[in-house]
């Protein structure tokens, strides 16, 4: 008879903080010329020649940015490092390297944190990057993950939030909401769990949303896709609070106002029928709900016969003074001031 991995639990105090570092990164292979050198030393050795690097970090903190009733631990690792690819394409960049950092309290074995792992590892895989040193250490309350990512960009090509300018069309990829409908549906299950725990969901019908939610990708592609269409964005930022919150984020850095059509926002079929099903309005889902890691950018008017016709982008507003602010212009063409809410306010 076979015996279940799932039954194995190895103590990580067996193991030690330096064989557990050596277990859980054995498979990472570096493939990156601007690696010198990697985990095993004090600090990681990277060579960029004369492009300009970029550099961010993420932090989650389980019961904050994930619940482990639902979502499996090797989702964990790879959305873990999409968060922060993500932050790295948002600068026009091309991400090169990461490091991962844990902290873990003693509930979870090594089988645990092997499935974590996988999933960081298939990320670094399906995008292309080398994993090249971290930290893990105890914790006593559950398991929190910090990754940081090193991008490359030519100097020319860098993109910032601060630059869009009057007349410029604001722009984004994808479609938005799902992540957060993902979300409301994998909490309502977990509900009905506890009251039925021999309750099988049908989770069928919201197999697009659940995945925006538990394996979201970034949009290396669209900065590719830009580049092949000699399209440099005036600024540029991820989705990941809500699309209200973005705008802002933009047209405060760059001093401009801003119109943003309702009817333009696109939406998944998906989302909008289950924003029908739990009666929520389906353009505030797109505005606060957040953790969509779609691109939003601007971009000069001359630009838009090239990107016109892309299904993977939408033109959703228009870049105006700063003194005529922030608005939504509704479907009844009445408008609205923009204001951040974020994902929270949901809660109430």
């Amino acid at each position: 008879m076979i015996e279940d991995k799932n039954q194995q639990r190895t103590q990580l105090s067996d193991l030690g903080e330096f064989g557990l570092i050596d277990h859980l990164t054995k498979n990472f292979k570096l493939k990156k010329g601007s690696t010198i050198k990697g985990i095993g030393d004090d600090a990681a050795v990277l060579n960029f020649n004369k492009k300009n690097i970029v550099v961010t970090t993420d932090l989650l903190v389980e019961g904050v940015h994930f619940d482990l009733s639902y979502v499996p631990l090797k989702h964990l690792g790879y959305k873990s490092v999409i968060v922060n690819l993500s932050d790295v394409y948002a600068m026009n960049a091309n991400a090169t390297q990461i490091t991962v950092s844990i902290a873990v309290s003693n509930r979870f074995p090594l089988e645990a944190l092997e499935e974590l792992y996988s999933g960081i590892e298939m990320a670094a895989k399906i995008y292309d990057i080398d994993v090249v040193g971290g930290d893990t250490t105890s914790s006593n309350t559950g398991l929190l993950i910090s990754i940081t990512a090193i991008g490359e960009v030519e100097t020319k090509k860098v993109v910032y939030r601060n630059g869009a300018k009057p007349n410029d069309l604001l722009v984004v990829s994808g479609d938005l909401g799902a992540a957060y409908m993902g979300l409301q549906i994998l909490e309502r299950e977990k509900e009905v769990y506890k009251v039925n725990p021999n309750n099988q969901p049908d989770l069928e019908p919201y197999n697009y949303i659940i995945e925006r939610q538990l394996k979201p990708e970034a949009r290396k592609d669209i900065v590719k896709l830009l580049n092949d269409l000699e399209v440099c964005p005036t600024s540029m930022i991820d989705i990941s609070d809500g699309l209200s919150s973005e705008i802002i984020h933009i047209c405060k850095q760059s001093k401009v106002g801003c119109d943003l059509y309702e009817e333009k926002i696109p939406l998944d079929p998906q989302v909008i029928s289950t924003c029908e099903e739990f009666n929520i309005d389906s353009t505030t889902v797109a505005l606060s709900g957040g953790e969509d890691y779609e691109l939003l950018f601007t971009i000069s008017q001359e630009d838009y016969p090239k990107i016109k016709a892309n299904p993977n982008l939408s033109v959703i507003g228009y870049i105006k003074e700063e003194k005529e602010g922030l608005h939504l212009v509704t479907r009844a063409e009445t408008k609205i001031p923009i204001k951040a809410q974020g994902w929270k306010n949901f809660n109430g």
